[in-house]
């Protein structure tokens, strides 16, 4: 961990917690979307392709918090062409007194919309296979979950980390 004061930790956490309310957000609109799917399944393919987008936007917020943890606690993002990829992995990785971000089972469950991610943005709306949709609908709530909680976690690891440098500050 490159050398960070108390208040750039808070300003992190406070930065992650501003990415978990808007993630909150995007809940109540797939759950909108899900209900209206519910109620008029002819206009299914329609509705397919508004929670693509919406889940989508799930996976790019998970990853603008790991993007926050890494420059602001590593200083720097991987690079190269399966950036996205490594950054998802290293948040699995305790380093240098900070615990891991996020369990194996966390890392594995959001690689599938990592990859769902990238066949949004290759594929028309109409070429989204429905099967595949309907089961990271079935998934998200658990993983939404999931990860907010480990989250959450690290978050009061991070809480902990600045009143601790608060306190050698003082001495």
């Amino acid at each position: 961990m490159r050398q960070i004061s108390a208040s750039q930790i808070r300003e992190l956490v406070t930065d992650i917690e501003v990415e978990l309310e808007r993630l909150g957000r995007l809940e109540s609109g797939i759950n909108q979307v899900q209900q209206e799917m519910s109620r008029t399944p002819e206009l299914a393919d329609i509705f397919y392709e508004s929670v693509a987008l919406k889940l989508h936007n799930f996976y790019t917020g998970c990853e603008r918090i790991f993007q926050l943890i890494a420059s602001e606690l590593n200083g720097i993002l991987p690079s190269s062409y399966d950036w996205h990829k490594r950054l998802l992995n290293r948040m699995g990785v305790e380093r240098e007194g900070l615990p891991q971000v996020l369990s194996q089972d966390t890392i594995n469950r959001l690689q599938d919309y990592l990859g769902f991610r990238h066949i949004v943005r290759n594929l028309y709306g109409f070429e989204l296979d429905p099967v595949r949709l309907e089961r990271l609908m079935e998934q998200y709530p658990f993983i939404w979950h999931q990860f907010q909680e480990e989250i959450r976690q690290f978050l009061n690891e991070l809480h902990k980390l600045a009143e601790q440098l608060e306190a050698d500050d003082e001495f």
